[in-house]
């Protein structure tokens, strides 16, 4: 098994330090471990693999998500959410910096994406903040920890493609995700509050308070918004409509908010479109190269080995996470939270579920682990992102959402101290 393990790891290395794409280091990998250390013939594993996980009807929901966000990034949401929200948040302490982490939690309920998220409000807070004299460190820090709430907060990409690879239900994995993300948007705001007691001459003074009617007849711009959320979101949880067919229904309600506010000509459909299916495409040929990949890992029986090995290290469940957590961290480090998804499951189910692990519980533990990693250097998505909006260095923007990540881990501490933060809401649903 040593050998074997070896083998494949200096493979991986091999493919992905080269600049393979991942879906290629994927079937590549698989195909080594087929020819090398098995008699199984590689070209039919990989063909009915290749075509069984393109044809999920829960993966459906994918394309349909990721084309809503895209036709909402091309919208004037943001600039409608952070003007329905800055009037209520001038008393909070942090003022301000508090749209960027309740607008990405918002934007996230119907993003699903969290570069997608960062782009959309970092576009319109990042000038509007640091133009009224905000700490760019902070506004930069907070916008990146927020955003990455896009792969919690359902509807999730990631969570979609975690059910998918388990063989969860994807309606528990969105309900399970609603508190963990709600946990998160509290911590952060509580941070800049502490954060802004403590250093009080780096946060502007308080505007000039708008009348009750005025804030009111502001925050009627939010209400395109949260009309798409509980569209989207409402129709699952009341069971009138399967996650596939919500992601149908956030499709025809973001066309529509798009097309009220003026913004859906030819151009930004074709975009929007286009975007989706590049998107699309992307995450099913690794989705596909992950499968026959965890085929190929099957018929080596390395997953077993490697669950019998570490079960007879006698971890504790506790010391298990503790491993885990800083393994998806490193790999984090180089690899996009999708590929260390599809990448890790087939070795990492079989001992979480010799562990006793709940594998809903285990699904929002990955993604806020992997919400870690699009923050960190050197392939942190975020980083880029905020690196192309502002200009600096990507050593400075991960140095600014370094507390966030703390703040991430904090979180993952509090999930396992307290596991019905995540597992409580989805077996209520189901009673």
């Amino acid at each position: 098994m040593l050998i074997m393990m070896f083998v494949l790891f200096g493979a991986l290395l091999l493919l992905l330090g080269s600049g393979v794409w991942v879906a290629f280091s994927l079937l590549g990998l698989g195909w080594l471990g087929l020819s090398q250390f098995t008699s199984v013939p590689v070209g039919a594993v990989m063909a009915s693999n290749i075509w069984g996980s393109s044809y999920s009807w829960e993966l459906t929901a994918l394309p349909m998500f990721i084309w809503m966000g895209e036709i909402l990034f091309r919208s004037r949401l943001a600039d409608d959410m952070f003007t329905g929200l800055a009037p209520w948040m001038q008393r909070i302490p942090g003022r301000l910096l508090h749209t960027n982490v309740v607008g990405c939690g918002l934007f996230a309920a119907v993003s699903g994406s969290s570069a997608a998220t960062c782009a959309t409000m970092g576009k319109m807070t990042i000038p509007e903040l640091t133009g009224r004299g905000y700490d760019e460190r902070l506004v930069i820090g907070t916008l990146a920890g927020s955003a990455t709430l896009g792969l919690l907060i359902p509807p999730s990409i990631i969570l979609i493609v975690f059910g998918v690879a388990t063989d969860q239900s994807i309606a528990r994995l969105f309900m399970a995700g609603i508190f963990p993300g709600l946990l998160l948007i509290s911590l952060f705001a509580l941070y800049l509050m502490v954060w802004s007691w403590r250093y009080p001459d780096r946060v502007p003074p308080a505007e000039s308070g708008l009348p009750l009617s005025e804030k009111l007849r502001r925050a009627r711009r939010l209400i395109p918004m949260l009309a798409l959320i509980i569209g989207v979101i409402g129709s699952i949880y009341t069971g009138i409509a399967s996650p596939t067919e919500a992601a149908a229904v956030g499709v025809v309600l973001s066309l529509v908010l798009a097309r009220v506010q003026g913004n859906m000509g030819f151009s930004v459909f074709r975009d929007a479109l286009m975007g989706a299916v590049r998107t699309s495409t992307m995450i099913a040929f690794i989705l596909a190269g992950a499968s026959f990949l965890t085929a190929a890992m099957g018929f080596t029986g390395l997953p077993s080995d490697l669950a019998a090995w570490i079960g007879g290290m006698n971890l504790s469940p506790w010391m298990l996470l503790v491993a885990l957590t800083l393994f998806f961290i490193v790999l984090g480090c180089f690899l996009d939270g999708i590929s260390v998804v599809v990448l890790t499951t087939s070795i990492m189910l079989p001992m979480v579920e010799a562990a006793n692990i709940d594998l809903i519980w285990f699904g929002i533990y990955l993604v806020i682990v992997v919400e870690m990693s699009q923050i960190t250097p050197p392939v942190g998505f975020n980083l880029f992102v905020l690196q192309g909006m502002t200009g600096r260095n990507i050593l400075y923007i991960a140095w600014a959402a370094m507390p966030f990540f703390f703040l991430m881990m904090l979180g993952v501490v509090l999930i396992t101290l307290f596991p019905g933060i995540v597992t409580w809401l989805p077996e209520a649903m189901n009673n």
